[in-house]
């Protein structure tokens, strides 16, 4: 996706002139982020220079810096947006520990109502969401975690403005102003009428008296939505919990008489657990990402941005059980100086992402705006796909991404290496399991009633003069992959294809796909396979395994 225009921003402070200590470096580079997430994700370089203002020669050293932090991959003259970015909010969501809390009982009122529920917290004179649990239908919910809407066109707009202070309403009156058409919402469509601002200071006194409140089509036709308070045990709103549908389930009305007592209950045994909930445990180690900073510099010398990478380092600083800490704790955490720490909190806080209270310090939910949105909808296709092609760069072999479908396989990322001859296998086709090596991987990891039930269904039929069709034998064989941690397969599906894989999991250790390299048995032998080939993917595995732990902390990340 490109652009020509520049994207404003829902919030005024970055327009404020900025502290002399600010790092510049560190603005340049969180402005290129924003420009990114702003407009899907991918985006030229030139494009990116007419968004942001900076000039080319700006944007190829801050997006050469962001690519070897692994937050921006470099495509041609596209930038994109990298998995490994989420680390940034999910130090955010980390820190904030609703998500933790709360995922649990937002997702179960969701499959209790069939309707989709979200979690929201203000930012700023918006909200901003921290959770979604989405029904997925033709007609669903298409807001993500991360995305910024304003208040009065939603229904937990007027509940967090019940606590709004007299800066809040000033900016909003301001915003009003500035920006009548919301195009610093860039997740909603244009305003095209004031109804919503006209009658909003209304809505927040009618539920603060009423303790809840509704969406009666506010962001665009057909949408409801229902929200009430979940409240600390202080008693401030930590979240708002909204259940949202469409007309054509609920009207407003309905919405209130059916949901709304459901979703107070869940409420308050969200309030209960936020009681009843321990204090965490901070972690001791150090990151030591500021030496993998310096080390970066010097390898790269003038071409990598240290103070933007050590500022965004700062931000990794916080998380579960580090939720405000000192500037002294924050350059302990980050092995940075001091001086470094410090710079950077102040730039951090000039533009939103920090806010300081006494000595300490915390992030804001405006951390979600460096990418969260977009990549909080991606797939493990997505995330493998450019693991692959490299290596299938490096290999100049076929490689591609499977999952088990029944007793089949089926390919849900492939990359052809261009050879004359070469293995092509389409997106979406299905082999046997049993006579493949991604399907041996998978079946081996199954408890053995599940495997047996799954090949009980299959005609094991011989594909090649080599294929194993007898039971017992490919129980041996399975169980020596299940210890090995990879299968090789030598012509068994078809003549002269030989094929070597290994296993991707998920953070919890769950098998969710397999990774091959195909080619034809003239190129390498089976031994040579072993020894040259699983090395290398074994480490593509660990690079996708990186990436879907990082993405899959608090989205769920899908196949395809």
């Amino acid at each position: 996706m490109t652009s020509t225009h520049t994207v404003p921003s829902a919030d005024p402070v970055s327009a404020l002139t900025p502290p002399e200590e600010a790092v510049t470096p560190l603005m340049r580079g969180i402005a290129v982020l924003h420009g990114l997430t702003d407009l899907g994700g991918t985006v030229g370089l030139s494009d990116l220079g007419r968004v942001t203002g900076l000039a080319r020669s700006t944007i190829d050293r801050v997006t050469g810096t962001l690519a070897r932090m692994g937050y921006v991959r470099l495509d041609g003259s596209n930038a994109v947006l990298a998995p490994r970015l989420m680390e940034l909010g999910n130090a955010y969501l980390a820190a904030l520990r609703l998500p933790d809390l709360l995922s649990v009982h937002a997702e179960g009122l969701a499959d209790e109502l069939d309707e989709s529920v979200s979690l929201a917290v203000p930012d700023g004179d918006g909200i901003r969401f921290i959770h979604q649990a989405i029904r997925r239908r033709v007609l669903s919910l298409s807001f993500r975690i991360g995305d910024l809407l304003p208040a009065e066109r939603t229904a937990p707009g007027p509940l967090l403005a019940t606590e709004w202070s007299a800066q809040d309403w000033a900016r909003w009156r301001e915003r009003q102003i500035t920006d009548p058409g919301l195009l610093g919402f860039p997740a909603i469509p244009p305003r095209t009428h004031s109804a919503a601002a006209e009658d909003f200071e209304h809505r927040v006194e009618e539920v603060r008296a009423q303790n809840w409140a509704l969406d009666d089509q506010l962001i665009e036709p057909g949408l409801v939505a229902a929200s009430v308070p979940v409240r600390a045990p202080d008693g401030r709103i930590a979240c708002v919990a909204s259940v949202v549908s469409h007309t054509s389930r609920h009207s407003a009305d309905s919405l209130r008489e059916c949901l709304l007592p459901r979703l107070r209950t869940a409420s308050a045994t969200m309030e209960r657990e936020l009681a009843d909930a321990p204090p965490p445990e901070p972690p001791s180690a150090p990151s030591g990402l500021a030496t993998w900073t310096s080390a970066s510099k010097q390898e790269l010398g003038g071409e990598f941005i240290a103070s933007l990478a050590r500022g965004l380092t700062v931000v990794t600083a916080f998380g579960e059980g580090r939720a405000e800490l000192t500037l002294s704790e924050v350059a302990q955490r980050t092995g940075l100086p001091r001086a470094t720490a410090r710079r950077a909190l102040i730039t951090l806080e000039h533009l939103g992402y920090v806010r300081g209270r006494g000595r300490a310090f915390r992030l804001t939910p405006r951390v979600l705006a460096l990418g969260f949105p977009p990549l909080s909808k991606t797939t493990l296709t997505r995330i493998a796909h450019p693991h692959l092609a490299e290596l299938t760069r490096r290999l100049q072999d076929s490689t591609s991404l499977s999952v088990l479908t029944g007793s089949d396989v089926q390919c849900a990322v492939s990359v052809a290496a261009g050879r004359i001859m070469d293995v092509d296998i389409a997106v979406g086709s299905r082999v046997p399991a049993y006579a493949t090596s991604t399907g041996r991987v998978l079946l081996a990891d199954l408890p053995a009633a599940e495997r047996s039930a799954r090949l009980s269904k299959a005609r094991m039929g011989a594909l090649t003069r080599r294929t194993v069709t007898r039971p017992t034998d490919l129980t041996v064989i399975l169980d020596r992959v299940r210890e090995e941690g990879y299968a090789l397969v030598d012509e068994e599906l078809e003549a002269g294809l030989r094929s070597i894989a290994v296993p991707v999991r998920d953070r919890n250790g769950c098998l969710v796909a397999a990774i091959n390299v195909n080619m034809h048995c003239s190129r390498r032998s089976a031994a040579e396979c072993v020894k040259n080939i699983l090395p290398e993917l074994r480490a593509t595995a660990a690079r996708i395994e990186a990436d879907l732990h990082v993405t899959g902390r608090f989205v769920q990340v899908p196949a395809a």
